[in-house]
């Protein structure tokens, strides 16, 4: 899980139950070369289906191929969106970022962009939420990390930066949230976000995963029950497990119906692995 800014590929894997279990078929992005702005390491999928193709949203980063030096790699990572006709590929990838860093030095993302999030809004334009580095603080790292909102037309761009800042804890709170998951319920007319909450700075259960509702889709409130999960597995047998990490949460519907929640995992030996959680709960 540590190598996933200077040495991650997004895989490909198939299966006949969105539980599971699933079977490799291949690399989806292949790395192609330094000097594309993608060209070493693809990152934090997000794949959406939008008038009948399917659109892969990814972090995407390249640097030197001798050393792969972190910082170098965090700081070069960009927003990318790869299109296919079929979700087995093959995906078209451009050679120009989705979305890039300001060129203002004072921006919120003049340093870099990543994790993306997308939805079709209530009147059908796509919103994006992405995660970002400004330059104020020292360098290598910089910051603060924030999350800001995009806007386009169409679900390939371009997208209209909205530059206001998300998720945020205070002024003393310089990375209060990571790997949020929008999206759009038709049928409540409502937009939701699931992100991880980095050090308790929403709730009383320190890190966690934590729900927002807003009422337009930009000026994100916390929910009245934001805590979706501790970092913890309440297993089918009825055993619990603790976490290092539990993060990058996804939602998969079917009919627009979430059915489960998809996260990254982690054990204490360094063990990683993907997990499945059902919402058996949800309610119309």
């Amino acid at each position: 899980m540590n190598a996933w800014v200077t040495n991650s590929e997004i895989a490909h894997a198939v299966s006949n139950s969105p539980f599971g279990p699933f079977e490799f078929k291949d690399i989806a992005l292949v790395p192609r070369g330094n000097k594309y702005w993608d060209g070493l390491v693809t990152h934090n999928p997000t794949v959406h289906k939008f008038d009948g193709k399917y659109y892969l949203y990814y972090m995407g980063t390249t640097g030197s191929n001798n050393d792969r030096e972190f910082w170098d790699f965090r700081n070069n990572q960009r927003i990318g969106v790869a299109v296919a006709e079929n979700p087995n590929g093959p995906w078209k990838r451009f050679d120009k970022p989705l979305i890039d860093v300001s060129d203002n030095p004072d921006s919120h993302d003049a340093v870099m962009v990543s994790n993306p999030s997308v939805t079709c809004m209530r009147d059908g334009k796509y919103l994006m939420i992405y995660k970002a580095a400004a330059h104020r603080g020292e360098s290598p790292a910089y910051g603060p990390v924030v999350h800001l909102a995009a806007i386009s037309n169409f679900p390939y761009g371009p997208f209209i930066k909205l530059n206001q800042p998300l998720f945020t804890a205070g002024e003393e709170c310089e990375f209060p949230a990571e790997d949020p998951f929008i999206w759009f319920d038709k049928k409540k007319d409502t937009y939701y976000a699931i992100v991880k909450d980095m050090k308790g700075a929403f709730t009383d259960h320190g890190t966690s995963l934590v729900l927002f509702i807003p009422k337009d889709g930009f000026d994100w409130k916390l929910a009245i029950h934001p805590l979706v999960s501790e970092i913890k597995i309440n297993w089918e047998d009825g055993t619990e497990q603790l976490l290092e990490k539990l993060e990058r949460p996804q939602i998969y519907f079917e009919n627009g119906v979430p059915i489960a929640m998809l996260c990254a995992a982690r054990i204490k030996n360094d063990h990683s692995f993907n997990v499945q959680i059902p919402l058996k709960n949800y309610k119309e």
